[in-house]
C-alpha cells in the first residue's frame, strides 16, 4: 500500500489558496480606493491589496524554498517540519492577510510570531548540524553552545523581517508593521513601534523557549 505524502498533499492545497485569489486581488487593486476618507468600518484601500498580492506572491516562493534549498544543498528537510512551515504559511498569508485575521483574530500576529520564532529556534540547531559536519574535522559542542547559537539565528532573522516591512511600507506605502489604524490613522510615539517591538519580544520569547527545550532533551 503507498504511503501518503501529506507533506505534498497540503502544500498543493497552500499553494492553490495563494494562487486562487490572485487575480480577484488584482481586480481589486484596479477599482479600490485609495484612501477611506469616510472612515467606512470594514472597507479595505488600495494598499491593502497590494499588500495581500505581495503576500501571495512570497508565499508562493515560500512555498518553493525547501525544496530549492534540499536540491541546492543537499540538505534533507523532515517531513513534520516541512509540514509545520507551509501550515505557518497558510496562517501568515491566507488567513492572515486573505481572510483578515490579523484584525479579526485577537493577538493573531502575536501568536504567529511566537511560532516562528520557536520554527527559527528548530532551524538554528538543525544549521548547526550542518556547519559542525566535516570530514577532516569533527568538534564537539555543548548543548549550551548550541542553544545560544539557534536562540541568536532566530532572533537575527526575525529582525531580517521587521527591516523588510519597514523597507515594503515605505517603498509601496503599505502597513506590514501596523503603524496605522485599518481606517488610515497612524499612530504617534511608543504606540507606532507597539506592533514592531512586540513581534521581536515575542520572535525572542519563542526562540528562548525552544531553547530550554532542546537543552533540557540533550540531558536525557
Amino acid at each position: 500500500m503507498k504511503k501518503i505524502n501529506w507533506g505534498e498533499i497540503i502544500g498543493k492545497f497552500v499553494l492553490i489558496s495563494f494562487i486562487a485569489p490572485m487575480l480577484f486581488i488584482v481586480y481589486k487593486i484596479i477599482v479600490s480606493p485609495v484612501s477611506n476618507s469616510e472612515n467606512i468600518e470594514g472597507v479595505r484601500v488600495k494598499a491593502d491589496y497590494v499588500l495581500m498580492l505581495i503576500q501571495c506572491i512570497l508565499g508562493v516562493v515560500g512555498l518553493f524554498l525547501p525544496s530549492i534549498i534540499s536540491k541546492k544543498t543537499k540538505i534533507i528537510i523532515p517531513t513534520n517540519m516541512y509540514i509545520l512551515y507551509i501550515l505557518f504559511l497558510y496562517a501568515a498569508v491566507f488567513l492572515g492577510e486573505v481572510r483578515d485575521y490579523f484584525y479579526k483574530v485577537p493577538n493573531w500576529d502575536t501568536i504567529l510570531h511566537t511560532c516562528s520564532g520557536a520554527m527559527l529556534g528548530i532551524l538554528g540547531f538543525s544549521f548547526v548540524n550542518i556547519l559542525n559536519k566535516h570530514e577532516k574535522v569533527h568538534v564537539e559542542l555543548s548543548p549550551a553552545f548550541v542553544a545560544t547559537f539557534a536562540f541568536g539565528f532566530a532572533i537575527v532573522l526575525g529582525v531580517v523581517w521587521e527591516i523588510y516591512e519597514y523597507v515594503a511600507d515605505g517603498l509601496l506605502g503599505l502597513n506590514m508593521q501596523k503603524f496605522a489604524l485599518k481606517d488610515g490613522t497612524q499612530l504617534i510615539g511608543r504606540l507606532a513601534l507597539a506592533d514592531t517591538m512586540e513581534d521581536l519580544i515575542v520572535d525572542s520569547l519563542g526562540a528562548f523557549i525552544m531553547s530550554l527545550v532542546r537543552i533540557h532533551i540533550s540531558k536525557i
